[in-house]
């Protein structure tokens, strides 16, 4: 029987290669940029063009190739970086494994133009497919350009993925610049997107870098922290608590110039806010790790974002210490001043020469009261004083007693109008009552159920009414989301909705990350009733919302908007439908303490048991309970 196993040609083993180095455009700048930083550049320029499909240019100022090594660059496993096995555990390089390179000249087109300071000429060498096509000298500056074009123009898969999803890309670019930026503070960076500059960053501190990245309000928000250990060093910055927000934060890891992904040291940042901040909110931070090389192993992913620690429980105690050092610091907790030397609170001394006597109160009172008087002579004087009633007085239906009004026949059961809310001001809810269960309903019960026609409002935020089990209590607010969600996704699928133009159009700033990530929603919005014209710089104009949303704030639904999305991770669009229609139901939703008629009450139940699922809210919240009529009678007992 003949062999069968063969070794495979070098230009398909590449490709193999590229398909866990090279999985987007922004991995292509990811590598190159690492180059430059390797290469000692100070200053680099990235270029792109349609998303990266067309073009991706890195030029820098480093010490740039010789002509031998301009060609052995895009060799397998052909390095700079390391000599020997034990150098991948003391790695002071971004790069190391030599398979970025011939990855991605075996997926495209790749122009290499690069020179060294001692040499007059440079060298050009030109690639297609990890084919060699010519090699010669060049005039050029010293360092290295490389200009990487038709990106997977031999994998028709990837290829059409790239140009489906052409604004997602952006977006991953923007992200991927933005890390490599905060990680480079000392090397300045102009990124350019189809010729128009989006980011020039001088050489700065970290601090300035992140105001540059991400505006000036971000510095406002931030308190530094810093420790030096045996074991390691953190450096960087943490958010204020009262700068928690649900979605939107941002935050990163750094060790050593790279970027990481740290699930274990993120926990431990979100326990030193343990009590600090709402469950569920986050604080964004920026936090540098310098540690021994030896002590942690990079050569675990090709991204080299995943990173293991010899010391991970000690650092975690180092983190949890050093960010709670610094809110006690810079005084961002709370805390009790018993100092109040010179307060307004101060109690002043009595001094007989200085302080004027007071004046003694005067005392008003009825001569004509009578207490003895009959009751039309009491009704006489109501109108001169107030009179309580005794316990001898009839409490009739519909009157008002002692601030306490006493509901009629019709207003006790659910039926006629629904009580205001104002005439339930005498009543104590905090009063302590028997322990009573409620039961969430799930959607088979409620189709069976008998609902009453009559609903009665509490406390502007919930709704009772009667049903065969017991009583039904109704949370306003998360019922009416769920109604306009499931009308916002159904507006989604079909034809855009009605747009209310704004008389003063208002403008939102975001960042380019997020402008790059409006771009990609800008559809959806149209959709939705937004009118939305870009600016540039990250800036755009809202001319219109939906019509819909009157007295919403724009520019706060927005930005919820984007971060939402951008919290989610994905790109699909049925995931960004979900969360526009999340966002904006949760904007024009009804608000708690909103007093509702009984027809607009009968209304907004009848909208929820038309959706297909009334028992919870889009977020997955409960919408409605049950008191079990058990419950009520043990009451009375």
């Amino acid at each position: 029987m003949a062999d069968i196993i063969q070794l495979l040609p070098e230009t398909v083993a590449n490709q193999i290669a590229a398909g866990e180095v090279v999985q987007q455009a922004s991995s292509v700048i990811k590598e190159l940029v690492e180059n430059a930083v390797d290469a000692g550049a100070t200053h680099v320029d990235i270029s792109i063009v349609d998303s990266g499909k067309t073009l991706i240019q890195v030029i820098d100022n480093g010490k740039g190739m010789s002509q031998t090594d301009a060609r052995m660059a895009f060799e397998r496993h052909a390095t700079s970086k390391i000599r020997k096995a034990e150098d991948v555990y003391a790695l002071h390089t971004m790069g190391f494994r030599g398979e970025a390179l011939p990855s991605i000249a075996a997926v495209s087109h790749v122009v290499l133009r690069t020179r060294q300071a001692d040499q007059q000429l440079g060298t050009k060498v030109c690639l297609e497919g990890g084919e060699l096509i010519s090699q010669e000298h060049d005039m050029c500056q010293v360092g290295t350009s490389f200009a990487v074009s038709n990106l997977f123009f031999n994998l028709p898969a990837r290829r059409a993925n790239l140009l489906n999803h052409s604004k997602s890309e952006h977006r991953y670019i923007i992200q991927e610049f933005e890390r490599m930026a905060l990680v480079n503070p000392s090397v300045g960076f102009t990124f350019y997107n189809n010729g128009t500059i989006v980011h020039d960053l001088p050489v700065s501190n970290v601090l300035q870098r992140i105001v540059n990245l991400f505006g000036k309000k971000v510095y406002s928000q931030l308190l530094p922290v810093e420790v030096e250990t045996s074991l390691c060093k953190i450096s960087g910055f943490v958010g204020r608590p009262d700068m928690a927000r649900k979605k939107g934060a941002l935050q990163y890891l750094f060790v050593n110039g790279r970027y990481m992904r740290h699930p274990y040291f993120h926990k431990a940042v979100c326990e030193a806010f343990e009590d600090l901040i709402p469950e569920g909110e986050q604080v964004p931070y920026f936090l540098y790790f310098t540690v021994d090389p030896s002590s942690i192993d990079v050569n675990i992913s090709p991204s080299k974002t995943e990173i293991n620690f010899q010391n991970q429980s000690a650092i975690w105690q180092i983190i949890i210490s050093v960010i709670k050092e610094s809110l006690g610091k810079y005084n961002a907790v709370p805390v009790i001043d018993f100092d109040t030397e010179g307060s307004p609170s101060d109690i002043p001394v009595y001094n007989p020469q200085t302080t004027r006597p007071q004046p003694a109160p005067e005392v008003s009172f009825d001569n004509s009261f009578d207490p003895f008087a009959s009751s039309q002579a009491m009704a006489d004087t109501s109108a001169r004083m107030e009179v309580k009633p005794s316990h001898a007085t009839s409490f009739k239906p519909g009157g008002s007693y002692a601030g306490v009004t006493i509901p009629s026949r019709q207003q006790t059961t659910f039926g006629g109008s629904a009580v205001p809310y104002q005439s339930m001001s005498g009543v104590h809810p905090d009063e302590e009552l028997p322990s009573m269960e409620y039961e969430s309903t799930g959607l088979e019960s409620l189709q069976d159920m008998e609902k009453s026609n009559e609903y009665y409002q509490y406390r502007g935020q919930y709704i009772f009414t009667a049903v065969r089990s017991g009583l039904m209590i109704i949370d306003q607010h998360r019922a009416h989301m769920r109604v306009l969600y499931n009308r916002y996704r159904a507006t989604m699928e079909g034809q855009a909705t009605a747009t209310q133009g704004l008389l003063f159009p208002e403008i939102i700033q975001l960042s380019a990350s997020d402008a790059a990530l409006m771009d990609c929603i800008m559809d959806d919005l149209h959709n939705l009733g937004f009118d939305l014209s870009p600016l540039g710089g990250g800036s755009f104009s809202i001319l219109g919302v939906p019509a819909s949303l009157g007295g919403v704030e724009p520019v706060s639904l927005l930005t919820e908007i984007v971060e939402s999305v951008r919290d989610s991770g994905k790109s699909a669009k049925e995931d960004v439908q979900h969360r526009l229609a999340l966002a904006m139901s949760r904007h024009a939703a009804l608000s708690i303490g909103e007093v509702l008629s009984r027809q607009e009450m009968e209304s907004l139940v009848g909208d929820l048991f038309a959706t297909d699922n009334p028992s919870f809210g889009p977020d997955g919240k409960v919408v409605l309970s049950i008191l079990p009529q058990d419950n009520i009678d043990k009451l009375f007992r």
